[in-house]
């Protein structure tokens, strides 16, 4: 008897912190919008901004000549294939109706604006580093679009990541919403390439390592990442690696100016897409930046 009200109270234990950490994870967490009171957006700033975060490269079907930020570029994942939805001015099929804080809350929080989650394909956990002026550029940036209908196909995802109240969890586990904050014992230079390469540039992502559950191994930033599907592999751009390949800084320098490596060999799709379309945009003085953070070894 003795046994089974001891069994019977473990088994009530479990099941309530079961309970209670289920509730926790999937709760969705409160939003806290960001302060846009007394700035003023720069479109120049914001086009700027949206080149170095890759927005022209991923919704921009380029294959099929496809209307700039469109959307319907398809993004391979084990997970299965998403599509980069049309983020133009569109009222229907774009985001034409959106508000700033809608805007704000997709990029720095992940949801949208009848506060679904976004599946982090959509880059929110390196976007919501930006300060609160990088995104009114950008918003006003993207007000200058040209409408452009038009959906993106369905995402098809393999079970059970089609439910959206999973990510949930994911956020608990794997994302904080934080502005990058400068290290005070780094260098000016250091501080922006440390904010470009892990925020809105985001190479740390691309180039990083993943848990099974796609979020980043930030003991193991930029030490390549094989997780990609049909064994496609991002090679590793750590200061060690680079250095034994010979890299020096001019070289990651004119490989993102130009997307050809110091052998003279070019980069593949992806990489040469982020070029074409992103990094080529960038000043020296960015890409510079860029290049030192990365090979100071110090992430």
């Amino acid at each position: 008897m003795k046994l089974k009200k001891l069994f019977l109270s473990v088994t009530m234990v479990g099941m309530v912190t079961g309970i209670s950490v289920a509730a926790w994870l999937f709760w969705p967490t409160k939003i806290e919008p960001r302060n846009f009171d007394g700035l003023v957006g720069d479109v120049a700033k914001g086009a700027y901004l949206a080149r170095a975060s890759s927005c022209f490269a991923c919704h921009t079907n380029t294959k099929e000549n496809g209307a700039v930020f469109a959307g319907g570029e398809a993004m391979k994942t084990p997970f299965g294939t998403f599509y980069a939805p049309n983020i133009t001015t569109n009222k229907i099929d774009g985001i034409g109706n959106w508000t700033l804080d809608n805007f704000s809350n997709a990029l720095v929080h992940g949801v949208n604006p009848e506060g679904k989650n976004y599946y982090p394909v959509f880059l929110y956990p390196n976007y919501t580093s930006m300060s609160d002026q990088d995104i009114i550029d950008l918003w006003e940036a993207f007000k200058t679009v040209p409408a452009v209908s038009g959906k993106a196909p369905e995402h098809d995802l393999k079970f059970p990541f089609q439910y959206r109240f999973l990510l949930s969890a994911w956020k608990k586990l794997f994302f904080k919403s934080e502005i990058y904050k400068p290290n005070p014992e780094k260098s000016d230079q250091w501080n922006r390439g440390a904010y470009l390469a892990t925020g809105p540039a985001h190479c740390s992502v691309c180039h990083s390592p993943k848990n099974p559950f796609g979020g980043i191994d930030d003991n193991r930033l930029f030490e390549g990442d094989d997780s990609g599907e049909k064994g496609k592999k991002v090679p590793p751009i750590a200061a060690d690696y680079l250095s034994k390949q010979n890299w020096e800084i001019s070289d990651i320098v004119f490989s993102l100016k130009t997307g050809t490596k110091p052998d003279g060999d070019v980069f593949g799709d992806s990489m040469g897409k982020i070029v074409t379309e992103g990094t080529r945009f960038l000043t020296d003085e960015d890409l510079n930046a860029i290049a030192q953070y990365i090979m100071s070894n110090e992430y």
